[in-house]
């Protein structure tokens, strides 16, 4: 989940202590017990080849990327609460080792292998990663990333992930609601806030727009689409 500065938005202050005690208190529904069925269904748009390596941004402890190891490709996710990686490591039963960062003793990356596959989970804020620390990227899959990020934050993450994936194409999950109804996060993002953030620098696909539901409010209208960003 993201660093972000003080910020209030309408309730819900979003900085790392707000996320850390998420984790804590396991108020986690962003974390979804099953592989999101739109990955399974649109994940060959991105047309990779075998062994691609994939990059998931605030990629908590996400099964989703159980599924792109088993489909063979090697992942790199970004993290910012710590219990987030370690549990996915255990709870997976993955045996990992743990690498430093040679700058900032706050940053760690925790890396293991699953199959033949590699996976590599930094622990950090994103906004202080570099592509020199993550290395090359063939892809990007952003399922709970972009819709963490309050509205000010949104143009600067989603230009850190084109710098951090070297403009790599983009698998990205978004949710669209009234947000006059419930404060975010999860926020909803409109089509034209994805023009805004994306159109400089890829076209723009829309796959899919399906009825969803938000843990925390089940009554609400809410729609989930799915978009491929390439080149």
């Amino acid at each position: 989940m993201p660093h972000t500065k003080n910020t209030t938005n309408k309730g819900n202050n979003m900085n790392p202590e707000f996320w850390q005690e998420r984790w804590q208190n396991k108020r986690i529904g962003f974390n979804q017990p099953e592989v999101n069925p739109l990955l399974i269904k649109y994940f060959s748009t991105l047309d990779l080849l075998a062994s691609s390596r994939v990059f998931v941004p605030l990629c908590g402890k996400s099964i989703d990327m159980l599924w792109l190891i088993d489909q063979g490709y090697d992942v790199v996710g970004i993290e910012l609460v710590e219990s987030a990686v370690q549990e996915f490591f255990i709870e997976q039963g993955i045996s990992y080792t743990i690498k430093a960062h040679s700058e900032n003793s706050n940053i760690k990356c925790y890396q293991g292998q699953l199959l033949s596959q590699t996976i590599e989970l930094w622990v950090a804020d994103i906004f202080t990663l570099g592509a020199d620390n993550i290395g090359h990227v063939d892809a990007v899959y952003d399922r709970a990333a972009l819709i963490a990020m309050p509205p000010e934050l949104r143009p600067q993450y989603s230009q850190q992930v084109i710098d951090l994936s070297q403009n790599s194409p983009q698998l990205l999950l978004t949710l669209n609601y009234d947000q006059n109804e419930r404060a975010g996060p999860p926020f909803s993002i409109t089509h034209e806030q994805i023009q805004q953030y994306y159109s400089a620098h890829y076209q723009i696909n829309k796959l899919e727009g399906k009825a969803s539901v938000l843990n925390a409010a089940p009554e609400m209208a809410v729609k989930e689409y799915i978009w491929l960003l390439s080149q």
